[in-house]
């Protein structure tokens, strides 16, 4: 799957890389990403030649029927994601981490994203301890900073297909070593300052703004802000249609009376 997704993605695409010398040819990693698109986790793993990237994706996209579920399913599979059941917010959380230490610790490629969820406005948020953190520390391997760049402006949250028309990048910076805390990945102190210091590098690279609250809080604040717009809009309309209603009422009552309306 790999072999066809991969100069398609270049043909439509044209999307350009830099730092590839980064990956290592061979041994473990863990590319810790921004999150800007849902084509991400296709660009990334596909553009990488040679290695497998394995993310983790809902199980929902292994599982689907028909032709279309049938595909998805395929394409997931081929681009390196691994099924993780989220029905339980915590046991996902858990599963995710465990399977990636599994990934890394076979010597391959582990794909994640620190922010948790993609950026609800194209900014960079804060990143979540557990995730990127953990996994290196119990493991020792490398954490190579990826920073996606413009996919959200080929792919816009809630856009099915993608735009042609917009060149997508990848920066990946050099590796960041914290072998120094392995076995210490329960001290939330220490997973905290890995984390910070790799969200830092993200950021360099990607050039976005850092808002140092977690992207499932902003995303919660925009969709309550969008709610309250939209009891607005419609309170509004109820008050614009009461008005013509007496508007409307007052030149009946006018009409049937013979005198004219105030």
């Amino acid at each position: 799957m790999k072999m066809i997704v991969a100069p398609t993605l270049k043909i439509l695409f044209r999307p350009w890389v830099e730092g590839m010398e980064n990956i290592p040819e061979e041994g473990p990693a863990i590319l810790a990403s921004n999150h800007l698109s849902f084509s991400d986790s296709f660009f990334l793993p596909a553009l990488i030649p040679r290695r497998r990237v394995t993310f983790i994706a809902k199980s929902e996209y292994f599982t689907g029927t028909g032709i279309k579920g049938k595909l998805t399913a395929a394409f997931f599979k081929g681009v390196g994601q691994l099924p993780v059941d989220r029905s339980g917010v915590r046991g996902a959380g858990e599963a995710a981490i465990q399977s990636g230490i599994a990934v890394v610790r076979r010597g391959e490629l582990f794909g994640v994203y620190p922010e948790g969820t993609r950026s609800p406005d194209g900014r960079l948020y804060r990143g979540k301890v557990g995730g990127v953190a953990r996994i290196a520390l119990a493991t020792g391997a490398p954490v190579i900073p990826v920073a996606m760049i413009d996919t959200e402006k080929l792919q816009p949250p809630g856009k099915v297909l993608p735009k042609l028309g917009v060149r997508p990048g990848i920066r990946i910076g050099r590796p960041m070593d914290f072998s120094r805390y392995q076995g210490m990945e329960n001290d939330r102190f220490i997973l905290r300052s890995v984390t910070d210091e790799v969200m830092y590098e993200i950021m360099r690279l990607s050039g976005q703004e850092y808002v140092d609250v977690y992207a499932t809080a902003a995303k919660r604040a925009l969709q309550d802000a969008r709610k309250q717009e939209r009891a607005a809009e419609k309170q509004q309309a109820k008050q614009a249609a009461a008005e013509q209603a007496e508007q409307a009422e007052r030149a009946e009552r006018a009409a049937e009376s013979g005198t004219p309306e105030p």
